[in-house]
């Protein structure tokens, strides 16, 4: 995993932070309360204050805590690189210690979230709040040297390069001033500093270069004294880290003109020394400043002492020199050519499962291909066509050689004019037919419909064939198919699809009428034989129904005989007035009582009147504000929401 130091947010003092979290609990939640509100409403008011404010803090310090990597999840060379810069105890103490305080805040906010849930009054609400700050702002103030350390430690972690573990990888390691910034300055753009004294290099620097298009990465290790570990100091561990941890290809440099002030056989011996640490690795033993001294120039003692380094087989020598920069190239292309082949055969190698089978990419490469072999063992012998064993090898310089078409397009004038011929090679029974053109369509007809040539034939033999089928009765004549059930289910498909339309129909017309009468209400008067006959047909007796229907009308019109004529001499006239009362007393007869109105008798009604009681004893009680009544809001602050904000603080808030 590549982990970008850069990434990480900066961490404010403890003053910063307490001033971020309060004014924006300030501007968030500002102060509208008043002592004439309603208790529950201060108390929710302070509460919110309080539980905004906590989670505020939390949400602060959490992101703090999540920002900063976690030892147990990054690569182990990362882990070693943080132990070795900053010791990973103080680290992991600083983030525990922010961590803690999450928790104390929250628990501080829980317990007055509790305590103002009981408030009496306006006072004594923001003084639980106040109590409730003051508390989460003492925690805060408590992580002023955690949260300083880890501010240096982001400010350091931004320093260091993005180095990815698992890419392709070339670490440089040996002696101090041994020219290790140099061949990294001259494989790469990285901007190293070089200078002719030791220790020019005091932390890891890397560069990037492509070869072969694949992109490498080249580390600049600080130079490596040949002492015990516990002595090393934090600029040498940092190499240390590098060689032991990363899949690379070292290249331990070595100055074999002593010019960088150690002697040769001190630096075989931090060779041998720090050797434990390439396992697993492809190791180089690279010879710089060849230009001032060779391995051909030392003492016998010496070069055998230089050939103990190579014995295993693993370790191979390279030669170069940066400032000439003779070999500078070979040395980066050979390191990386064997580190690709050795990843290319890590990620190919594969065990065997316990019945014998390859396992990984190369065992499945395996399983997909198959090798047919001929049943009964017969044993198929190799053969060469004999033509493509007299074929020669085309030479253009032999005049018998065979002509290809490009030897034919040089001859007839070149690429625009030569038209090579496409039918030449047509296998065809007579060569002469290799020129002739086949119409596609001729007289308007499809000429590929009478290639064959017993077309004729064919046709007339079917025909025949059809006609003795019909003469023999095989074909039937669709109205003998046609029997009594086929043609009761064509009468019954038909009367569905006419009541299909009827329904069609019918929901048209409701939807253009929107749902309206088709016809006036007074036009909907049903004639008495109409009735009757319904009612006949349904297998109902109706005489008793017309008997009752006639003498009812006889009725209403014999009264409306004698309301008006009396008897014959004179006809009472009807004034308004009359017509007035008649309504009025019309109108009492029909009223009713409300009390006495669906219940059934007067114990009942008393049951009733009691219940109804007892229902609004509670609320006239309690004296609920209920939806009729009339609400007054609480009264603002004109100053404040009024007009315009000039410049100036908000203090006063």
């Amino acid at each position: 995993m590549k982990l970008q130091w850069k990434d990480i947010p900066v961490v404010p003092t403890s003053t910063e932070f307490l001033d971020i979290v309060l004014s924006r609990t300030q501007r968030r939640l500002p102060t509208q309360i008043r002592a004439g509100f309603k208790i529950s409403r201060i108390r929710a008011f302070y509460t919110r204050k309080v539980k905004y404010t906590s989670e505020t803090f939390c949400e602060r310090l959490s992101g703090t805590i999540e920002a900063f990597p976690r030892l147990a999840d990054i690569h182990p060379f990362h882990r070693d690189l943080l132990n070795t810069l900053y010791d990973a105890d103080h680290y992991r103490i600083a983030l525990g210690q922010l961590s803690t305080a999450k928790g104390l805040i929250e628990a501080v906010a829980r317990d007055y979230v509790r305590l103002l849930k009981y408030g009496q009054s306006l006072f004594q609400c923001k003084q639980l709040k106040r109590a409730a700050l003051g508390r989460m702002a003492t925690i805060c103030k408590r992580l002023k040297d955690p949260l300083v350390y880890l501010e240096q430690v982001r400010q350091h972690l931004g320093r260091l390069p993005s180095i990815d573990p698992n890419t392709r990888t070339l670490v440089i390691c040996g002696y101090p001033n041994v020219g290790k910034s140099s061949f990294l300055k001259n494989i790469s753009r990285a901007d190293v500093d070089v200078q002719p004294y030791a220790f020019t290099t005091k932390s890891l620097f890397v560069g990037h270069f492509d070869y072969k298009m694949l992109r490498f990465q080249a580390i600049d290790t600080p130079g490596i004294l040949d002492h015990p570990l516990e002595e090393m100091n934090t600029i040498e561990h940092q190499s240390i880290c590098a060689i032991a941890h990363l899949r690379a290809s070292i290249l331990y440099f070595m100055d074999l003109s002593e010019q960088c002030g150690y002697s040769v056989q001190a630096q075989i011996a931090l060779f041998h020394s720090i050797k434990p640490l390439f396992a697993n690795k492809q190791v180089f033993v690279v010879i710089n400043k060849t230009d001032l001294m060779k391995p051909e120039d030392l003492d016998l003692e010496v070069q055998e002492q230089l050939q103990g380094m190579l014995k295993s087989g693993e370790v191979e020598l390279l030669q170069l020199s940066c400032t000439t920069t003779e070999g500078v190239m070979s040395v980066r292309n050979s390191a990386c050519d064997r580190l690709l082949a050795a990843r290319n055969a890590e990620k190919l190698k594969s065990g065997t499962t316990s019945s014998g089978e390859p396992t990984g990419r190369l065992g499945e490469l395996l399983r997909r291909i198959h090798v047919a072999t001929p049943l009964g063992g017969v044993v198929r012998e190799t053969f060469i066509p004999e033509a493509v064993l007299k074929k020669r090898k085309y030479d253009p310089n032999d005049p018998d050689r065979p002509k290809l078409e490009r030897d034919l397009e040089e001859e007839n004038g070149g690429a625009g004019v030569y038209n090579f011929n496409m039918r030449k090679n047509y296998i065809l029974e007579n060569s002469d037919w290799k020129e002739d053109r086949i119409p596609e369509v001729f007289e308007g007809k499809n000429v590929y419909d009478y290639i064959d040539p017993d077309i004729e034939a064919k046709l007339a033999a079917l025909e025949k064939e059809e006609e003795e089928r019909e003469n023999n009765g095989e074909y039937e004549s669709e109205s003998d198919l046609e029997d009594a059930e086929e043609a009761d289910i064509r009468h019954k498909a038909e009367l569905i699809r006419e009541k299909r339309q009827l329904i069609r129909n019918e929901a048209k017309m409701r939807k253009s009428l929107k749902n309206r009468a088709l016809i006036p209400r007074s036009a909907k008067a049903k004639k008495m034989s109409e009735m009757e006959s319904h009612l006949e047909s349904l297998g109902y007796d109706t005489s008793n129904i017309a008997s009752r229907a006639r003498s009812q009308s006889r009725g209403r019109s014999l009264a409306r005989g004698r309301s008006e004529g009396g008897d014959g001499d004179a006809m009472e006239i009807d004034t308004p007035k009359a017509a007035l009362e008649r309504a009025k007393s019309r109108a009492r007869s029909q009223s009713t009582n409300r009390r006495t109105d669906g219940v059934t008798d007067e114990v009942a009604r008393s049951k009733a009147e009691r219940l109804s009681k007892l229902g609004q004893k509670k609320m006239n009680r309690m004296a609920r504000q209920g939806e009729a009544d009339r609400h007054t809001t609480g009264s603002l602050t004109k100053h404040l929401l009024v007009g315009k904000r000039g410049m100036g603080k908000t203090n006063r808030r």
